[in-house]
């Protein structure tokens, strides 16, 4: 009886593992994966320009604030200097008088030249007065052009955004008086990049080139420490300086504008590569808290208990690495 009993149990074993006519087999194979180092990236801007006063005077008014989006040409602020219009007035009052002495020159002109051809008056005359004109024209042509710079002064007190991008400081206030060149407002612009700092020991295995994982916002990675990503970036330089002991590093990343301007994210960036044995996650059942794989043998399917390693994507799906239990050329049963 308890021969007849084990060999009805071994039965419904063999049963329970009978492969399935639509089960698929996964030949176990050694293959390079990359190591990945988790490391701080620091969000910095392409450009950061400050959009500076161009006259001295009293600021009016401010049209941004932290945080803002500028364009180029855009008015952020207005700088008003009481003793231009002073200025311009004064200029303008020159230009009047000018012009009446222009005016009683050339009616002296016109008398002269009537004399003249009278026979009363002699040459001299005319041509004094004709000076007169000519250099009173002159005079008038400066007043003109004195006034226009007035007016050209006037007008840059509209302090400009030297570029797109987003305004990161606006150190003044209404009222305050600021002098010519003093900046206004930082302006960062010209795109978003991460910087990152790598240990010395890393300097020789990263390569530009090679693509980075930009994990989720924040400083902590998944419980698992898998890194969620939500940016695929690139390695784009490699700084060829080493200082304190680490080595800096950019990396290009679409979709960085959200970011805050020094955030600092975890970034995974490949330093190394191994042999490693790795099969789909979906070949691992967990039991009891034990890991196992089904083999495919002669008699028929069989269970083997293994440890597993990293989790990592490629672009077959979801993959895991076996530490123990498997070997090359295995072949696994898929469900």
């Amino acid at each position: 009886m308890a021969l007849k009993f084990l060999q009805r149990g071994a039965l419904l074993t063999l049963l329970a593992l009978a492969p399935d006519a639509h089960a698929a087999e996964f030949l176990v194979k050694t293959e390079m994966v990359e190591e990945a180092k988790a490391v701080f990236g620091r969000v910095e801007s392409r450009n950061l320009v400050p959009a500076r006063a161009r006259i001295g005077g009293t600021v009016q008014s401010v049209t941004v604030v932290e945080g803002s989006q500028v364009e180029p040409g855009q008015v952020i602020a207005v700088v008003v200097d009481d003793k231009l219009a002073l200025q311009r007035d004064a200029a303008e009052a020159v230009m009047t008088a000018l012009q009446s002495q222009i005016d009683n020159a050339q009616t002296e002109l016109d008398r002269a030249e009537q004399l003249l051809a009278s026979g009363t008056a002699p040459r001299t005359r005319v041509d004094q007065a004709r000076t007169e004109v000519e250099v009173l024209t002159s005079q008038l042509a400066a007043a003109r052009a004195n006034r226009s710079v007035i007016e050209q002064q006037s007008h840059e007190g509209e302090v400009l955004a030297p570029g797109s991008g987003r305004v990161l400081r606006v150190p003044i206030t209404v009222g305050a008086v600021i002098l010519a060149g003093e900046e206004v407002a930082t302006i960062a612009g010209g795109g978003y990049f991460l910087r990152l700092s790598l240990p010395e020991r890393h300097a020789s295995e990263i390569v530009e080139g090679d693509t980075v994982i930009v994990g989720e916002r924040g400083l902590s990675p998944a419980a698992d420490e898998r890194p969620t990503a939500t940016h695929v970036g690139k390695l784009v330089k490699v700084y060829p300086e080493i200082s304190s002991g680490r080595v800096e590093a950019d990396v290009e990343v679409d979709g960085l504008g959200d970011y805050f301007v020094g955030e600092r994210t975890l970034v995974w960036i490949p330093v190394g590569r191994r042999e490693a044995i790795a099969v789909p996650k979906t070949a691992v059942i967990t039991r009891h808290g034990v890991d196992y794989v089904t083999l495919a043998g002669a008699i028929g399917p069989m269970e083997v208990a293994v440890i597993l390693g990293e989790t990592f994507a490629d672009a077959t799906g979801d993959r895991v690495e076996i530490l123990s239990g498997l070997h090359e050329g295995d072949r696994l049963v898929l469900p």
